[in-house]
């Protein structure tokens, strides 16, 4: 199993004598096959929650629609880093061999990176969010007082992002931590997928921007309020809005900016 931190020593500035002991994540490659025969791209990430991040990028990268057009996932090591190969349905898998494979590396900072095509804020092949379920702020500022203390590998690390999912109170039910904000987003979808609560509503809270590939992530993923830490671009903004989003951003404890959706929230 590939640890998911490594403790090296460091010296603290102008203290050279001194050593203090220090936590550093690491990010591994890990190839992307399907079929056992089509290599997709290789993606630069903490090695753990696999399973889950490949149900998720085969979702929010539209190779499959539905959980249940995914047939098996497995990891195996390698030298360098772990491989996953996904089965998915005939009709899928011809659909990719069509498409071209990602043109690069992903690294743990792009989403979407090494593809020809970036989609249109105003063609997104989705209806709106209809303006349902009210929820209201008290739940929101709930879920951003609980995120700290449910990511524990950045309590270890300090340098990893979370995706969280807490349910219409506020309640954090799951989350997945990853070196890449694509990446936990990722597994945090692909987690909702496999344990059969991928059409429930919810808040999403993340621990970074909400850059415009995030935003497509959420919004194929039917995920209408997200909340973020940091502050959305404004592609990203746009796109929340067209798709009636509820965007919260700029998110601390004692204080959140709503960009759009607001008449998704009740309460002060």
């Amino acid at each position: 199993m590939i640890p998911l931190f490594h403790t090296r020593k460091v010296t603290v500035l102008g203290w050279a004598e001194e050593t203090v002991d220090l936590n550093i994540v690491d990010e591994v490659p890990v190839r992307l096959v399907f079929g056992g025969i089509f290599p997709y791209g290789v993606m630069m990430m903490t090695p753990d929650h696999l399973v889950d991040f490949a149900f998720g990028y085969c979702l929010t990268e539209q190779i499959v629609d539905s959980p249940q057009q995914i047939r098996s996932v497995s990891v195996s090591d390698g030298v360098d880093g772990p491989t996953i190969d996904v089965t998915i349905s005939g009709d899928c898998f011809s659909r990719l061999l069509r498409r071209k494979a990602r043109v690069q590396t992903g690294h743990s900072s792009c989403g979407i990176c090494g593809s020809d095509d970036v989609p249109s804020v105003e063609v997104t092949g989705q209806a709106s969010f209809p303006l349902e379920p009210l929820i209201a702020s008290s739940a929101i500022r709930r879920a951003l007082h609980d995120l700290d203390r449910w990511q524990e590998l950045n309590a270890r690390t300090r340098m990893v992002h979370g995706a969280a999912w807490a349910d219409t109170d506020g309640q954090i039910l799951l989350i997945r931590e990853d070196v890449g904000r694509h990446n936990a987003l990722d597994k945090l979808i692909g987690a909702r997928m496999r344990d059969g609560t991928f059409s429930g509503n919810g808040i999403c809270l993340l621990t970074s921007r909400y850059s415009y590939e995030m935003a497509l992530k959420t919004v194929h993923a039917g995920m209408n309020i997200v909340v973020a830490i940091s502050a959305p671009t404004d592609r990203a903004m746009r796109l929340a809005e067209k798709m009636n989003q509820t965007l919260i951003a700029i998110a601390r404890h004692d204080r959140q900016f709503v960009f759009c959706g607001s008449q998704r929230l009740t309460g002060r």
